[in-house]
Formats: structure tokens, C-alpha cells, sequence
């Protein structure tokens, strides 16, 4: 195991003798990755839960993933002002175990209608184990070695939406039923909780403690959306993954009907998630050397060149699923060094609202991108052309807003010197 974490106040002999970097990271991408398996596990099943519940024929079964991740959304609102007052794994267990709950009521229902509402419930308010890996992060390290560490989780997370249609065909294959999929959730949920009970201790520092006012949360979640120097990277992000949002609803049909090759999809859907874990490696090995600003640029200029080769075959009357699947994996693979860094950045300034900061970026990130994603999705008219356009559009606009964020200097660290805990540096 990695040596422990360094951490300042009361909290570090804790948290010395429990958890270090290592079991950290890969306890926060598994806890992350809870969601990305309640919503990529369940892509290869839609058909048959379509079939069961009598969903009419088109894009209305996408719901089932396009309201999880819009409640998501807003529900990120929630747990970051609670932890920031009350710490952070009392709000974790309520997360997990609203998870666990309502992952068993949706093996349970007996309409379209009752799914729908349980998931958006679930994505509601289970948005804690999403929203607070960041401020538990943040609470630790800052600067590079933050978007280091965001980037190994990322690894572990991506793996996850890579295999999970694998393991959502697997289950269906073996027991006949898309319902004990929300089965595996729940036990996932229930062992992920009995990890974090026994492993992970508090690491709000209590001097940190914020108040359960309106005004403070209201005056802590402005400011962490309100600097210029981080809104642009809040809002780019959120559009790009809004664009990858769109991917994620529409890939079952895509790849399915579009392209008429159903059982590639599993393959496709590894290809380009797997790619995004790679990347996401890639990036934990030289974001501190080159610094999350100019990996991050870089990577925003290529997607921007990659998005527009994906309009170009797109158009073209006989777009091949070959010619589709290399240009999303690359794609998906430049939102690796875009993702992890982007948020690093973001949350570089609010290390005494970790939690404000993380809940409100969550909160923009998540609503913005499920219902760009949703729109997208809703748009598929039987081709790629719909998710390139919005592809490219995003990478266009996200480069726009990084621009005003850094007033229209690129690659380079900040102007303004920041203070930072002792042993943290600027991205």
C-alpha cells in the first residue's frame, strides 16, 4: 500500500492509521462507479425492458437513462453543503443506502411509469456518491497532484461503463431477467458500504465546519461558481460531456439499428469507454510534469479536430461502423485528459468548501449535461449525425469559454498566485 496521505489538522493521525493513497483511489473510483454501472448495465437490457413494460417503439426507452442522470444532477446540490457541515461519511451512507433501497424497488416494479420515477428518485438521491469523492480529494491535496489522483480514479471508474454492458448482457443471458441487474446493484451498493464503514475515516477538518444557513451555502456555492478563472472550465466541461451524454443514451440504437450490428455493441461500447481509461492513465502519468492546463489544451484543440472528421463521415451516404468506432474511441479518449483536469482546476481554488464547491459544479455538470445528452439522444434519426454535430459544437464552444476563463491566454498556469495548503501547487 501506498504510503498515507498527507493531511493537515486533527484529522491526520486518523487517517494515517486507515486508508492511504493507493486503497483511497481505488475506494473513490469504485464508489463513483456505482453509478456508471446503474446506467451502463443497463444499455444492453433496454430492448427487453421496452418489451416487458410495453414501451412503444422509438426513443422513449432512453428515459430510463436520461432521467438517472438528470436527478443526478440536481440532487449534486444536496450532499456537499451536508458534508461540509456534518462530514463526509455520514452523508456517504445515506447515499448508499438510498442506492441500495431504490436499486431493489426498481427490480421490483411492474410499469415503464414506476421505473422512471424510482430511477429519477435514485438519482436524486443517491447524488452523494458522485458529488463528494472531489471534496474528499480536495480535503487531502491540491493543484497537480489532485488532477494526478482524479485521474487514477478515473482509470478505475472508465473500467467500469467499458465492462458493465459485458456484465449486464451476462446477467440477462444467465437469468433470463433485466431485473437482477438492479439485483447487482444493490449488493455492489451494500459491500461499498460495508468498505467505507470500515476503511475510510472523516476528512473534513473541523475548522472547516460550515454553517446549515442558506445564506452560507447560497454565498459558499456562488463563489465556487462565480470566479471567472473556474466557470469556464465548469461550463466546457459540461458541455462536452453533455455531447458524450448523448453518446451514452443513443449508443444502443446507434450501433444497433443504425449501423445494424447488434451484437458489436458490447464490443464498441469497451472500445470507446476503454479508451477513456486509458487515457485517463496516460494523463496521471504526466499532469504533473506538464500541468493540467497544457495537457488539457491540448487535448481540447485535438477533440475539436477529431469532432470535425466525425462530421465529415457522418455525411457521408455510406458511413461505415468501422469508420465511426475508431473516431469515438479517439474522441472519447481526449475527454480523458479533458475530464479529470478540468475538474482539478475548477475545484484548485475552494479548499474550505470542498464539498459547496464539489456539489455545485456536480449540480452544473450533471443537469446541463443530461439534458444536452437527452436532446442529443432524443435527435438520433438513424445515423451519426446528430452526436457529431453536437460533438463538434461542444468542442467549439468549450475552447470559447476555457478562453475567457484564462482571458485568452492558453497552456500556461494561472496569472494570479494563488495560496495553497503547504506541499500543493498551481495546475
Amino acid at each position: 500500500m501506498a504510503a498515507p496521505l498527507p493531511q493537515s489538522g486533527a484529522t491526520q493521525t486518523t487517517i494515517s492509521k486507515k486508508v492511504g493513497e493507493t486503497e483511497l483511489i481505488w475506494m473513490m473510483a469504485l464508489l463513483m462507479a456505482l453509478q456508471a454501472f446503474g446506467i451502463d448495465a443497463m444499455l444492453p437490457a433496454l430492448d427487453d425492458m421496452a418489451l416487458e413494460l410495453g414501451v412503444a417503439e422509438g426513443n422513449d426507452r432512453q428515459f430510463v437513462i436520461g432521467v438517472y442522470l438528470l436527478t443526478a444532477g440536481m440532487g449534486a446540490l444536496v450532499p456537499g453543503a451536508l458534508a461540509d457541515r456534518f462530514g463526509r461519511r455520514p452523508v456517504l451512507f445515506t447515499a448508499i443506502g438510498v442506492y441500495v433501497v431504490l436499486a431493489i424497488a426498481c427490480a421490483l416494479i411492474t410499469t415503464f411509469e414506476q421505473l422512471i420515477a424510482v430511477r429519477a428518485a435514485s438519482g436524486f438521491f443517491a447524488a452523494g456518491i458522485v458529488a463528494l469523492p472531489p471534496a474528499i480529494i480536495r480535503d487531502r491535496v491540491g493543484g497537480d497532484k489532485m488532477a494526478k489522483m482524479m485521474s487514477l480514479i478515473f482509470v478505475i471508474f472508465l473500467m467500469v461503463p467499458a465492462v458493465a454492458p459485458f456484465i449486464g448482457e451476462a446477467i440477462l443471458a444467465a437469468t433470463g431477467s433485466w431485473r437482477m441487474i438492479f439485483a447487482a446493484m444493490a449488493v455492489q451498493g451494500v459491500l461499498m458500504g460495508l468498505w467505507i464503514y470500515a476503511r475510510l475515516p472523516e476528512s473534513l477538518d473541523p475548522e472547516n465546519r460550515q454553517e446549515i444557513l442558506p445564506v452560507v451555502i447560497g454565498r459558499n456555492m456562488l463563489s465556487a461558481l462565480s470566479d471567472r478563472s473556474v466557470i469556464g472550465y465548469v461550463l466546457g466541461s459540461t458541455l462536452v460531456f453533455g455531447a458524450l451524454f448523448g453518446f451514452i443514451n443513443s449508443s444502443q440504437q446507434l450501433i444497433s439499428d443504425g449501423f445494424g450490428a447488434p451484437d458489436a455493441f458490447p464490443y464498441v461500447f469497451f472500445a470507446c469507454a476503454g479508451s477513456m481509461a486509458i487515457a485517463s492513465w496516460s494523463n496521471s502519468r504526466i499532469v504533473e510534469r506538464f500541468g493540467a492546463r497544457r495537457v488539457s489544451h491540448t487535448a481540447m484543440f485535438a477533440f475539436i479536430a477529431v469532432a470535425a472528421l466525425q462530421v465529415f463521415f457522418a455525411f457521408q451516404p455510406d458511413e461505415s461502423l468501422w469508420q465511426f468506432v475508431p473516431l469515438m474511441a479517439i474522441n472519447m479518449a481526449l475527454l480523458g485528459f479533458i475530464g479529470s483536469n478540468f475538474s482539478s482546476i475548477a475545484m484548485n481554488p475552494f479548499f474550505h468548501i470542498a464539498g459547496a464547491a464539489s456539489s455545485a459544479h456536480a449540480f452544473v455538470r450533471m443537469t446541463s449535461a443530461s439534458l444536452i445528452g437527452g436532446a442529443i439522444g432524443y435527435a438520433f434519426d438513424g445515423t451519426a449525425r446528430p452526436l457529431a454535430l453536437a460533438l463538434l459544437a461542444s468542442g467549439v464552444v468549450c475552447l470559447l469559454l476555457v478562453l475567457f476563463s484564462e482571458k485568452g491566454r492558453l497552456f500556461k498556469p494561472p496569472q494570479a498566485t494563488q495560496r495553497f495548503p503547504s506541499g500543493m501547487r498551481g495546475c
